[in-house]
């Protein structure tokens, strides 16, 4: 969910180059471009982009981007992380490029890039992503308004529309997730309280009050989400530069929602205060709240922003300490160590790239969500790409190859007379994969996350190179077996269109180390995806991303002379066809091992690495 950013200043990736090449070929009728060049008027003390005024930019481009696709008003609803990785200086040009990248009946989500020009230097750099979700306005009759579907024509188009029901998931989940990681002890931080050179937390204590005037309404006479957010960012910064004596730089805002409408007229009243300082950063929060003269106070919003103090160097300077204020003190210093837990798993997590090992990231409760949404936005990423290149077909059986930089991934896919629903609930058991797959010996359930992720233990043969280099199974070779600690995500589909998801990436648990007499394999993104087609029957894809220097084992598929792939499928077909009608109790021994399949789940293809290894797997 963390949004995107790119670390380079100069805009020369070959990837944003097809994107924009992409782009340019196919108009998007939701998008919105504006440009602003910064005004001393529009910058702080540095000469630089107050973050407040864009944010009013972001807000104002992502509506409109709204507004065009619904033809009727709308407002923001939340929006999502942003974390701001370059500054803006006076002069410079500030570009904002809005669409929709999804609807979801009367919600959208709205993707907005912001991107920096240098006017004298001919330079070109991106600032930040954010992910902002609108909602439509009831007609005057009261009727809501039901948004049309998205349809994506590009392959960035078709990857945000499939990874959007995943961020709107996580979105739903965000509090819980706050909640959990409160009941985690461990997660939290010593009080520092003791510490005698403490800032007390009143200290920092911001309040002020803010007259919503028609300038500060939009053109549906509410108050402006943008304006709002920027009254919240002043009364953070001024609490930030109370702790820390100096001009504090904002680097995140965490997710946030908009939890009702002010008006013309409204008082809003901002209140904001440390709520926790770490060694180079501090969490300011900020409240919102409405009124109208003698009326009840509403709580319109709340934000949490994190704050750096740089040297001259651009490097974090160390912070002082912040002594909490008794009770609610001391809930808001623990949830603000949680918030930070959440950030570094997050970031740790989604910003993993395939040269990195381990691949597999450690497992706990804590960053259960996040796992989940990379392993499954990370097949639907995949099944999105459109430089797919047939290897080879044989009875309708397809298998497809995509070199991208590093990465070598497989598709084989083909039609099978099982309806949809039912060829995902049989995929989705894993403890039956070795019914139907002769190179999955062992596969038993380690722990049951919830209804939708499941933990597993996959052991196959293992593959070492005999004479001249060629693979030799485990069997020929020295007797070791190959295991896998498996996180299985399964995902209906959100939307018309969707495909069922079944997703697959290796973790690391410290109850299962590698253990003597196996060799630990890794998965980094494999798994199926489901379509209906007709007359009941579903359009079967399994995905495969692995590393090139496993082509020498597989290029026999890949060049016809073998048939590994092909078998191994059909034998999941006939699995399949032969299992079409029976409920879950009339399956064979082990199809009813994994609780709850009614859910969407993710099937543990221990393939990636080791099955494209041994050009037996899917």
């Amino acid at each position: 969910m963390s949004s995107r950013v790119s670390g380079d200043v100069e805009n020369t990736d070959e990837e944003a180059e097809e994107e924009e090449e992409e782009e340019e070929k196919s108009v998007n009728p939701t998008e919105v471009k504006m440009s602003q060049i910064v005004m001393p008027c529009h910058s702080n003390h540095r000469q630089e982009l107050s973050v407040g005024q864009l944010l009013k930019w972001i807000d104002s481009c992502a509506c409109l981007s709204a507004e065009r696709h619904a033809g009727c008003p709308c407002v923001t609803a939340s929006m999502d992380d942003i974390h701001f990785e370059h500054t803006i200086s006076v002069g410079q040009v500030v570009n904002i490029k809005a669409k929709v990248n999804r609807a979801f009946n009367t919600s959208m989500e709205v993707g907005v890039q912001v991107s920096c020009e240098d006017l004298f230097l001919d330079r070109h750099w991106r600032v930040c992503d954010a992910y902002a979700t609108f909602v439509t306005q009831r007609t005057n009759t009261g009727k809501k308004v039901i948004l049309k579907v998205i349809v994506p024509h590009t392959e960035k188009e078709q990857v945000e529309y499939s990874v959007a029901a995943e961020r709107r998931r996580v979105r739903m989940l965000h509090d819980d997730i706050i909640k959990d990681l409160l009941s985690h002890a461990s997660v939290l931080q010593a009080d520092n309280c003791a510490a005698g050179n403490a800032v007390a937390a009143e200290k920092t204590q911001v309040e002020s009050v803010e007259l919503v005037l028609p300038t500060h309404a939009n053109h549906q006479v509410n108050t402006f989400g943008g304006q709002i957010m920027a009254w919240m960012v002043n009364v953070a910064t001024i609490a930030a530069s109370r702790l820390c004596q100096a001009h504090p730089t904002l680097r995140t805002i965490d997710m946030f929602t908009f939890r009702g409408p002010s008006h013309v007229g409204d008082r809003l009243l901002l209140r904001a205060i440390v709520n926790n300082a770490f060694k180079n950063s501090m969490e300011v929060g900020v409240r919102a709240e409405a009124y109208h003269e003698e009326g009840p106070n509403r709580h319109i919003n709340s934000a949490f922003m994190t704050f750096e103090v740089l040297d001259d160097h651009g490097r974090p300077c160390t912070l002082p300490r912040i002594r909490p204020e008794p009770l609610e003190g001391g809930r808001r210093f623990q949830e603000a160590t949680a918030r930070k837990k959440i950030r570094l798993d997050r970031k740790y997590i989604i910003s993993r790239t395939q040269g990195e090992v381990p691949l597999s990231v450690p497992w706990d409760p804590r960053n259960q969500v996040y796992l989940s949404y990379n392993n499954v936005s990370a097949v639907k990423m995949l099944a999105a790409r459109t430089h797919w290149r047939l290897s080879s077909e044989k009875d309708e059986v397809r298998l497809y190859t995509m070199e991208q930089k590093s990465t070598l991934s497989f598709r084989v896919e083909s039609e099978v007379d099982v309806p949809a629903h039912r060829a995902f609930c049989l995929l989705a058991e894993l403890s039956n994969r070795p019914s139907w797959d002769t190179h999955y010996q062992k596969c038993e359930l380690i722990h049951r996350v919830d209804d939708d992720d499941f933990l597993y233990r996959v052991v196959t043969p293992s593959v070492s190179r005999g004479a001249g280099g060629a693979p030799t199974s485990a069997h020929q070779g020295e007797g070791i077996l190959q295991d896998f600690i498996l996180l299985a995500s399964k995902r209906k589909p959100c939307g018309s269109g969707d495909p069922y998801v079944i997703a697959l990436r290796s973790v690391s648990l410290p109850t299962y180390p590698p253990s003597e007499g196996y060799n630990r394999g890794e998965v980094l993104c494999a798994g199926f995806t489901i379509v209906e087609t007709s007359n009941n029957m579903s359009l079967i894809s399994y995905y495969n991303q692995a590393s090139p220097e496993v082509l020498p084992y597989i290029s026999t598929d890949i060049a016809g002379l073998s048939s590994s792939f092909y078998h191994t499928f059909c034998s999941c077909s006939r699995y399949l066809t032969r299992n079409r009608l029976q409920s879950s109790s009339e399956l064979p021994t082990g199809l009813n091992q994994v609780p709850s399949t009614d859910g969407p789940t993710c099937e543990g293809e221990a393939d990636s690495l080791s099955a494209a290894v041994r050009s037996t797997h899917l």
